[in-house]
């Protein structure tokens, strides 16, 4: 079964979903949020519990941008 990034309910995804959608690595995009703050213009949202969760609406629009 593969991944389908549209179909999911929840209004964020997390870095490996994130990582998944945009074609990085999940490394690539935590050393980029450490050196940059941000990663290709998305700042995600940290929790609590540390992990970052990054808005759908905004990646979806950075993928219709780069076609």
């Amino acid at each position: 079964m593969t991944y389908d990034f549209y179909s999911q309910t929840p209004s964020t995804v997390s870095t490996s979903e994130f990582a998944h959608a945009v074609g990085l690595k999940p490394q690539t995009i935590r050393k980029s949020l450490s050196q940059k703050g941000e990663v290709l213009g998305i700042r995600p949202i940290k929790l609590p519990n540390g992990r970052l969760r990054w808005r759908k609406e905004e990646i979806v629009l950075l993928i219709g941008e780069r076609k």
